[in-house]
């Protein structure tokens, strides 16, 4: 365990390193093993090169949007797939998961098709409102709820004249934490490292994502190395920060259920 920690970890710290030395320094061999002294120039050179900071809050809100859109809107339907009969819920339930099996590319096109009719390319909401429900987040809430929240709870409530939406902001969601805290990881990470979508809809470099950004600053030859690892180490820290704070809950939420008495 502790050999495949210093496998995992070692990208990061030599990321970290790697952002306070120059282009050239990075190169010798062998390469540089602790900090140096030239964080303050590659930052200012990222500055020159891109709109870092905008980039950077740009991804802090379509991340953020995508986040709270997702655990709002997944968690309404997990709940009416785990507690609610209706027609064709099998059926319903069966498209969600079949549309966790297509690959990502295949929507390419008609996402940005569907973008360019509603007006929204160069927009943000192109990239948050597409993914504001997802089939692994509606499947994770589902599957929690049901094992999670006994149905007698629920008619409880309703015998009490508890009304539905009362019943779900009430009762349901303080239960639904630690499911909550795994989907807002698991949906902050990936809309923080999404690349692909803002490739295909975005056009400005201030309305860039870090990711796009930065891979923006990459070419055949001179490359600024210093300066594209410090905004890496930059982009690093917010999910960082998440995963500090959400560790605990996402085990909980991914373990919940998955040992019964």
């Amino acid at each position: 365990m502790a050999a495949g920690a210093v496998l995992l970890v070692a990208p990061l710290y030599f990321t970290f390193v790697f952002a306070t030395h120059g282009r050239t320094e990075i190169f010798d061999n062998p390469p540089p093993l602790w900090f140096g002294d030239a964080a303050v120039s590659n930052l200012r050179l990222l500055e020159e090169r891109l709109p870092f900071w905008r980039n950077l809050g740009m991804s802090l809100y379509v991340a953020s949007m995508t986040t709270v859109l997702n655990l709002l809107l997944c968690s309404l339907a997990g709940y009416a797939f785990a507690i609610y009969e209706f027609r064709f819920k099998g059926t319903l339930f069966a498209i969600v998961l079949g549309s966790m099996m297509l690959p990502a590319f295949m929507h390419m096109i008609p996402s940005f098709m569907v973008m360019d009719a509603l007006g929204w390319i160069d927009e943000p909401r192109a990239l948050y409102v597409p993914a504001a429900a997802s089939a692994l987040g509606i499947f994770l809430m589902r599957q929690y709820i049901g094992s999670a929240i006994p149905p007698d709870l629920i008619d409880a409530a309703r015998i009490d004249g508890c009304g539905e939406l009362r019943i779900f902001w009430s009762i349901v969601l303080p239960l639904l934490m630690p499911a909550l805290g795994t989907l807002g990881l698991i949906t902050f990470i990936a809309s923080w490292n999404n690349f692909v979508a803002p490739l295909v809809v975005m056009r400005s470099a201030e309305n860039y994502t870090l990711p796009l950004a930065l891979r923006s600053m990459q070419a055949p030859n001179n490359t600024e190395w210093g300066a594209l690892m410090i905004g890496s180490a930059i982009a690093m820290l917010p999910l960082l920060v998440a995963y500090f704070f959400s560790a605990r809950r996402l085990v909980a939420g991914l373990t919940s259920g998955a040992v019964r008495g």
